[in-house]
């Protein structure tokens, strides 16, 4: 079997990410287009991190620095590839990652109802704060110049 292997997202993988998300993630965003990848990589390259055996993408995590906090959003693992350790491999570059940025927490989302989700994040160590609570707005597109 071909060893794991974490690297950053480049502009040539954003086609793909999108068709991988729609495979294993969870339920889909508002970003998830080709623009919207695009500018997460302009704006913090190094924040998509892709997990690969040979050429097969197998799983992803978004770990986005703002320069305050650490978010980790888009965790998602090809479903043959459950349960083999790409998660966790994921989360310890994040992890890594957010330390040499400076970063002293992070944060992820992660769908309620999505229990297997849930049982990968307790197990790397997360836990949910009740006391928080995600709001929202959605936001006017720009029009195109």
């Amino acid at each position: 079997m071909n060893e794991l292997r974490i690297r950053a997202a480049v502009r040539a993988d954003l086609d793909d990410v999108l068709a991988f998300w729609k495979r294993a993630a969870e339920g889909t965003s508002i970003s998830d287009d080709r623009d919207g990848v695009a500018r997460l990589l302009a704006r913090d390259p190094g924040s998509l991190l892709l997990a690969l055996r040979g050429e097969e993408l197998t799983g992803t995590v978004i770990a986005g620095f703002d320069g305050w906090r650490c978010h980790l959003y888009r965790l998602a693992v090809s479903p043959d590839h459950r349960r083999q350790g790409v998660a966790s491999a994921l989360l310890r570059a994040a992890e890594e990652r957010f330390v040499a940025l400076g970063g002293r927490r992070g944060d992820a989302m992660v769908l309620d109802r999505n229990e297997t989700a849930r049982h990968a994040w307790r197990a790397a160590g997360y836990e949910p704060e009740p006391q928080w609570s995600r709001w929202v707005k959605p936001l006017p597109t720009r029009p195109e110049a």
